[in-house]
C-alpha cells in the first residue's frame, strides 16, 4: 500500500529535520506566503500572537495545498512577551537588544500546526511553551554572540535550544518540539491516521 503523499510548506531546516528524524517521508517546498504582509494585517486588527501563529500556519497550508496532491503541513511559531508578538532580529546587534529585552523574563513560544488538503484546513493544532530567562551577565551575553554568531539570527528569540542557547534559560515548561516550531506528536498521530505513516 503507498502512503498519503505529504508536503511541508516550509524552508525551515529545523522543521524539516524533525521530519526527517522523526522518520516522515516528504517534500519540502516554499509556501510563497508574505508572512510580513500577513503579520502586519492581523496585528492592525489586534489578532493575539497565539492565533498569528495559527492564521500564518493555516496560509502556508492552503495555498501549498492547492498545487499540491496528498497532505500539506504548514507551521508557524511566534513570540509572545508579555501579550506583545515580538519578530526576528535583523541583525546581531538587534539580537543583543532583543537578548537583554528577555533577560529576567518569561515569554511564551506559540507554535501552530495546520494541515491542508485540496486548498482547506483538514486538522490543526497550536501548543504554548513558557520559557524563563535568567539574569545572565553582559559578559557572557557578549560572548555567547560571537560564539553563535548570524545563526542566532535564525530563530524569532535568538537563542537555539538544542545548542548553547539552553544556557539562557533557568525554567523551561512545555513540549520540547513546540520550542523548536513543529509540536509532533499529535501531527504524526494525525499522519498515521490518514495513511502518511505506517501503523
Amino acid at each position: 500500500m503507498s502512503l498519503t503523499p505529504v508536503t511541508l510548506a516550509s524552508q525551515s531546516s529545523a522543521r524539516q529535520m524533525i521530519l526527517k528524524n522523526a522518520g516522515v517521508l516528504f517534500e519540502a517546498v516554499s509556501p510563497g506566503v508574505d508572512e510580513d504582509t500577513a503579520k502586519a494585517g492581523l496585528l492592525a486588527e489586534d489578532v493575539t500572537p497565539r492565533d498569528v501563529a495559527d492564521a500564518l500556519a493555516e496560509m502556508k497550508a492552503v495555498k501549498v495545498s492547492t498545487k499540491r496532491q496528498g497532505l500539506v503541513i504548514g507551521a508557524d511559531q511566534t513570540l509572545d512577551l508579555k501579550g506583545r508578538l515580538i519578530d526576528k532580529a535583523g541583525s546581531l546587534d538587534e539580537a543583543r537588544a532583543r537578548l537583554l529585552e528577555l533577560r529576567g523574563t518569561t515569554h511564551k513560544l506559540h507554535s501552530a500546526v495546520v494541515v491542508a488538503r485540496d486548498g482547506r484546513p483538514i486538522w490543526r493544532i497550536v501548543e504554548s511553551a513558557k520559557l524563563s530567562v535568567r539574569p545572565f551577565s553582559d559578559a557572557w551575553l557578549d560572548r555567547y554572540i560571537e560564539r553563535r554568531g548570524e545563526a542566532l539570527l535564525w530563530s524569532v528569540g535568538c537563542y537555539e535550544l538544542e545548542s548553547e542557547g539552553v544556557q539562557l534559560f533557568d525554567k523551561i515548561e512545555g513540549d520540547y518540539f513546540t520550542i523548536l516550531g513543529l509540536p509532533l506528536v499529535g501531527l504524526l498521530d494525525f499522519l498515521r491516521l490518514h495513511g502518511a505513516l505506517t501503523v
